[in-house]
């Protein structure tokens, strides 16, 4: 397998990285300062006692979800995704998930899996997690000061629930955000379900039937020329004007971030059912598409807090705006944007289109995250055809950048390999290869209407 990428090891230098990140090059870039688990989250803001207390909330809030959206009915009104396993786009990449030792009859090869966040209820993205989860958390803060619900934990299902009939109090309030797309959807539609005044300042990045379909659940879509920057500059002026808005900072938001590390607790239940172990013969390697950080880092530090050393997390960006890699590669995290090396910015994947990391999680990541790959948007679509022709499942064009991570570190350990024993051969200290479990995280399209789905695909005529 020919990867056609630069591989930046641990101990490449910094200025051969920020090089190819300025010349719009692919590159897979190992984290030189992550350390292991437990000498890193005591660096961290936030632990597995935050965690718990968003899953608590969002358990609270399952009977208002059952009730305002259907659809979730089946699951008790909790927002979960699917994991399938996706061998044939295995096969289709070139990539093997063989057998990890020879010596053991109990130890099985490797998988590849898709998580489906891009089928999630209600917003049909990630940003269901996070975005929702920020949504009900200020919801339940207006219910207990105005006395709809208790706030001690005595309150019933029910007293959740009702909340969905007290639309004529949710309507003096206004829930505003900046977005490139996803995390519009996740605020607007819960916002106006609730009975939100709900407003999303969307970028120019932003796809046309994202802004329809918001305007048809009730939302207001304010529009601008600039990037998300703009966006999200503009909506928090506004918001903060208006005593009686909030605005959802996708930025800084702590809430976003604990709602999306949930993840990483639902996932090991899920790949307890799949029969899929996690141990030092077994160990997880998970690829996310990152945009500003907030979805990525938030499951990546859930991630971590289940499994610890045994998950590798790698972001995948693109090249013309790899705002993470760039600030974790050059030390100053938020104080530097990808115009200041010379990018642009603009993508095809428009979710992923920005130029600044967020802070918040450039910080929780500098020494936890494993590594950040650069993704050319040519690959884009031909990842997008390739699994919808593999396995039938469509997801967006942003959601793909995440196999190519993958396919690099494939092509990479091929190399090694070949360098140093036929595959599969054991070391000189009687010890193979792991068998990784690979899981590509998907993190939107469900929702894309079926025209554009065939434009994407090459299916139109």
């Amino acid at each position: 397998m020919e990867s056609g990428i630069e591989y930046f090891r641990a101990g490449s230098e910094r200025e051969a990285v920020l090089e190819a990140l300025a010349g719009a090059r692919e590159l897979l870039w190992e984290n030189p300062e992550k350390l292991p688990w437990e000498e890193a989250k005591e660096s961290l803001r936030f632990g597995q006692d935050d965690i718990d207390e968003a899953e608590a909330r969002l358990r609270r809030f399952a009977p208002l979800i059952e009730r305002l959206f259907p659809e979730t009915s089946e699951s008790g009104g909790i927002i979960e995704s699917p994991v399938r396993e996706i061998p044939r786009m295995a096969e289709a990449l070139g990539l093997t998930y063989g057998s990890g030792s020879a010596a053991s009859e109990t130890r099985t090869g490797g998988r590849l899996l898709l998580k489906m966040d891009s089928h999630l209820p209600i917003a049909g993205s990630v940003k269901a997690r996070g975005g929702i989860y920020e949504v009900l958390r200020h919801t339940e803060d207006l219910a207990v000061e105005a006395g709809l619900l208790k706030g001690d934990g005595s309150d019933s299902p029910e007293a959740y629930a009702a909340l969905a009939d007290r639309r004529d109090f949710f309507s003096a309030y206004s829930v505003q955000v900046g977005s490139t797309g996803n995390l519009g959807l996740s605020i607007g539609i819960m916002s106006a379900a609730i009975g939100y005044r709900a407003v999303v300042h969307m970028s120019s990045d932003a796809k046309e039937w994202k802004k329809r379909l918001l305007r048809s659940r009730g939302a207001e879509v304010v529009e601008y020329d600039g990037d998300y920057a703009a966006a999200v500059a503009e909506g928090r002026r506004l918001s903060d004007a208006d005593p009686m808005s909030y605005f959802v900072d996708d930025e800084s938001s702590e809430s976003l971030y604990l709602g999306y590390a949930t993840a990483g607790r639902r996932l090991k239940a899920q790949l307890d059912v799949l029969g899929v172990a996690v141990d030092e013969a077994h160990p997880l390697r998970v690829f996310i598409p990152c945009g500003v950080g907030g979805a990525p880092g938030g499951i990546c530090f859930g991630i971590k807090e289940q499994f610890g050393d045994l998950a590798q997390v790698w972001f995948a960006e693109p090249v013309q705006a790899p705002c993470m890699t760039l600030g974790l590669a050059s030390g100053r995290l938020n104080g530097i944007c990808v115009q200041d090396i010379g990018l642009s910015g603009a993508t095809e994947a428009d979710g992923l289109a920005v130029s600044r990391c967020s802070g918040l999680v450039s910080r929780e990541m500098r020494h936890v995250l494993d590594g950040c790959c650069t993704v050319d948007d040519s690959r884009l679509r031909p990842f997008m055809r390739e699994l919808y022709g593999a396995e039938g499942i469509v997801i967006e064009p942003s959601s793909c950048a995440a196999f190519r991570p993958l396919e690099a570190l494939g092509a990479a350990e091929e190399a090694d390999a070949a360098g140093r024993a036929p595959a599969g051969a054991e070391d000189s200290a009687g010890s193979s290869a792991p068998a990784y479990t690979d899981i590509v995280w998907a993190t939107g399209g469900s929702f894309m209407p079926d025209e554009t789905v065939r434009e994407l695909l090459g299916l139109t005529e």
